[in-house]
């Protein structure tokens, strides 16, 4: 186990700091002069230019600026945006938005995916079944964007039954439909997991063995089914809270969520290149970590993952 722990906190070192290295050479290798775009109509002059560079590093070379944020990481620091305010700070304010409504949309997909995946299971090959089937392939083909507008287009606007915009005050009213638009296309790959673990387990010999016993297929299903099929299914939703929790960019910047994904977009839309930074990391951060926390309980649930 401590091995198989090394080596993935080894991988997860690597990945980090090559995830990160090319984030921050888009973020600050690319044309253009972030402080420079500051003054819009009315350009900087070249002394405040020249100031607000050196304050953040962004005169020195790539590689020694990236170090520096590495440097400041370490020491809890996400860096400050370019009126001063540290990015730790912002997000702290942003984080219960953002949690609430992964939580929100995490609970709706499990609820779902696991309702339909049960069904499609149990009812393989029927009618039911390939609904189910078609159903998951087409929600999952439709863009995030497109059906985040269409539903606050539709439940918001015309049949006005839920908010068009966000407050961070309102759960769980206003984090429904966001949540709603989120959970479906996580619902999908849950019912999907769900029908292919119970349908494959319903066909084990030791699920005919307790038929053959007279057990009763409520309690096969319930009892027997379920738990040998949950761990890649747990392991799926597991991971994909992480995703969840690395916030939900395109979706509270549609529903005007304040939370750290409608942070981001702002602060890309403002050219603040230290803010885009130091979010990013922390999300990257915060997936990285939750699939290390999975990997090691699935692997401690299931000696086979050590081994491979």
């Amino acid at each position: 186990m401590t091995a198989h722990l090394t080596r993935r906190l080894g991988e997860l070192v690597v990945v980090f700091l090559g995830v990160t290295f090319v984030l921050h050479a888009l973020v600050f290798a690319l044309p253009g002069d972030p402080v420079a775009a500051l003054g819009g109509d009315r350009p900087l002059s070249p002394s405040v230019v020249a100031q607000l560079r050196a304050e953040h590093h962004l005169d020195e070379p790539l590689w020694r600026q990236y170090l520096l944020h590495l440097a400041g990481l370490l020491r809890g620091d996400l860096g400050t945006d370019f009126a001063g305010r540290p990015v730790t700070e912002q997000m702290a304010a942003r984080w219960p938005t953002t949690v609430t409504l992964a939580l929100t949309a995490w609970a709706m997909q499990v609820v779902g995916g696991i309702v339909l995946g049960v069904v499609a299971g149990v009812r393989r090959g029927t009618v039911l079944d390939r609904g189910v089937l078609l159903l998951t392939v087409v929600v999952s083909a439709v863009p995030v964007f497109v059906l985040a507008v269409t539903a606050r287009l539709v439940f918001g606007v015309r049949l006005g039954v839920l908010p068009v915009a966000g407050d961070a005050a309102g759960w769980p009213t206003a984090f429904l439909m966001p949540a709603a638009v989120i959970a479906v296309f996580g619902l999908a790959p849950v019912a999907r997991l769900v029908r292919g673990s119970v349908a494959g387990t319903l066909g084990s010999d030791f699920v005919r063995t307790h038929r053959a016993k007279g057990f009763t297929p409520g309690r096969v299903l319930a009892v027997h089914v379920s738990r040998n099929s949950a761990i890649p299914v747990v392991t799926f939703l597991a991971t994909d809270l992480g995703l969840l929790l690395g916030g939900a960019v395109v979706v509270e910047g549609v529903f005007n969520l304040p939370g750290v994904g409608q942070l981001l977009v702002s602060a890309v839309s403002t050219h603040e290149g230290a803010t885009v930074v130091g979010v990013s990391t922390a999300l990257i951060l915060v997936f990285l970590l939750t699939s290390l926390v999975v990997d090691v309980v699935a692997s401690a649930l299931d000696p086979r993952i050590r081994r491979g």
